[in-house]
């Protein structure tokens, strides 16, 4: 989805919870990663509440005392640069497909901002977009990834960052981040299942790219139900000579990867591998640290390490 010889991602970044705020910093190059400086700190009930729509931030205060404690423990301070994962309900994703070519760079620009608007329910002018031309679906349409984020509340995080001088390049939602460490796996095709606050987001690539990502709003008692019925989906509408599902992410405080593993078995009628931290390359050493907190803002780090 990015480039990863970018020079101008750094390689610190910061993953935003609504319990939690994490900062991490990488040393090494893709595949083999290793934890630089990081540290993560719990915020207080009620002082941040995700929502793509309504004002994130109830107590500034705290948000702004906690970034501080974040990145004194991290050893960061000094850091000015950096990548932000934005909280799983913050921030959305899509992939937009075209019906028609557009004749200009103008008529592309309104297409894509009238199909924003239908897909993530907000006027255009009121959201920050951030597009990617992806390979074209089946039938030969032109494909975008696109992330979303409304510019009254990307701006609650921006006045926090610019008042302590940072600046922040890459502001993106924390499936984003997660799903870059997928990016390097071998050819075929890989999914990312995120647990959220109200269910989880499963993001499928094929190759280097997103291919379907999925918003499962449901109770924490159905989500093995519905990740068989995301599996199925895959299997009967989007497998087939393009590649073959045999690599998972699992990523969540209460998901159980051997579950997971398990149900995506079942659904494929073959085995599935749940990849760990060293599988996709990131050595994480033996602390306290998890890798479910750590690989959004981990994953926006490594494009800059």
């Amino acid at each position: 989805m990015f480039s990863v010889t970018d020079p101008s991602y750094p390689n610190a970044a910061l993953g935003i919870e609504s319990d939690e705020i994490s900062a991490v910093a990488l040393n090494g190059r893709r595949g083999n990663y290793s934890i630089k400086q990081a540290g993560s700190v719990q915020l207080a009930p009620g002082v941040l509440v995700p929502s793509f729509t309504d004002a994130n931030i109830s107590d500034h205060t705290a948000f702004s005392n906690t970034l501080t404690e974040v990145v004194e423990i991290a050893g960061l301070l000094s850091q000015k640069r950096w990548s932000i994962a934005l909280p799983s309900n913050t921030a959305r994703t899509a992939i937009l497909a075209l019906e028609s070519e557009p004749a200009s760079a103008k008529e592309l620009d309104e297409v894509l901002d009238w199909k924003a608007e239908q897909t993530f329910g907000t006027p255009a002018a009121e959201l920050r977009l951030a597009t990617t031309k992806i390979s074209p679906d089946k039938d030969g349409r032109s494909r975008f990834f696109v992330t979303a984020v409304t510019l009254a509340v990307i701006d609650e995080y921006e006045s926090h960052f610019e008042s302590r001088g940072w600046k922040a390049g890459l502001i993106l939602p924390r499936a984003v981040g997660e799903a870059n460490w997928l990016m390097g796996q071998p050819n075929g095709d890989s999914m990312l299942i995120s647990e959220t606050s109200d269910g989880f987001t499963a993001m499928l690539l094929r190759g280097q790219e997103p291919a379907v990502v999925r918003s499962v709003t449901c109770r924490s008692t159905e989500v093995e139900d519905e990740i068989f019925r995301l599996v199925m989906f895959y299997n009967d509408r989007v497998a087939g000579g393009a590649g073959s599902l045999d690599r998972v992410l699992v990523l969540g405080r209460e998901m159980v990867p051997a579950k997971v593993q398990t149900i995506a078995s079942e659904a494929l009628g073959r085995d599935i591998r749940v990849l760990t931290s060293t599988d996709v390359g990131l050595d994480i050493p033996s602390t306290s640290l998890s890798f479910s907190d750590i690989a959004a803002p981990a994953g926006l780090a490594a494009l800059g390490a």
